[in-house]
């Protein structure tokens, strides 16, 4: 199912809605501007007055009506967290899949280690079992990368798995940095 970017007024990046939530904005008249190229149209029933079909080109870029919110907090998922990671241990540097990976704490949550973007990585399931309730230096297995918070703006295409082009090229403008897994 195709996802629409949320943007809030000032044209940040709140969120994603299915399309049929985006067909209820439209319909609703919450649409302030859309951005993008139009997706395929979705069709509604046959009015009984005039006989013609509705029709909705949705945008895969939003704005709604409302407040501008000047902090979003972004959620920390294993998802996210592993994209951002680029589905990389951060101790031995191999690639694996979802499942093959944990959320490790880089200082432990038994030794006042928080779980926040800052204090975690993606580690295969030996690594973490190598590092166990250790500092990195304590294991003596370096970080390959500094742990981050992304921004709002990399939160949102860490946050789905299929991001269409125009929505990356909207979201990447403002990147911190140049990333691996944003090409």
């Amino acid at each position: 199912m195709q996802h629409i970017l949320k943007l809030d007024l000032a044209g940040q990046p709140r969120g994603w809605m299915t399309a049929q939530e985006a067909i209820s904005a439209y319909a609703k008249g919450d649409v302030v501007y859309g951005l993008g190229d139009p997706l395929p149209p979705f069709f509604g029933g046959i009015s009984r007055l005039s006989g013609l079909r509705s029709r909705i080109d949705l945008q895969p870029i939003v704005a709604l009506q409302g407040k501008i919110v000047a902090r979003f907090s972004l959620p920390l998922s294993n998802r996210s967290l592993f994209r951002r990671d680029d589905h990389r241990c951060l101790y031995c540097g191999q690639q694996f899949t979802r499942v093959q990976l944990t959320r490790d704490h880089v200082i432990p949550t038994s030794r006042g280690g928080q779980d926040r973007w800052e204090n975690v990585v993606a580690a295969c399931r030996r690594c973490n079992w190598a590092k166990d309730n250790r500092s990195p230096e304590e294991a003596n297995m370096p970080l390959l990368a500094i742990p981050f918070q992304p921004n709002i703006w990399e939160w949102h295409f860490l946050a789905k798995e299929r991001v269409l082009a125009d929505q990356m090229q909207y979201l990447s403008r403002q990147f911190h940095a140049e990333r691996a897994w944003a090409h």
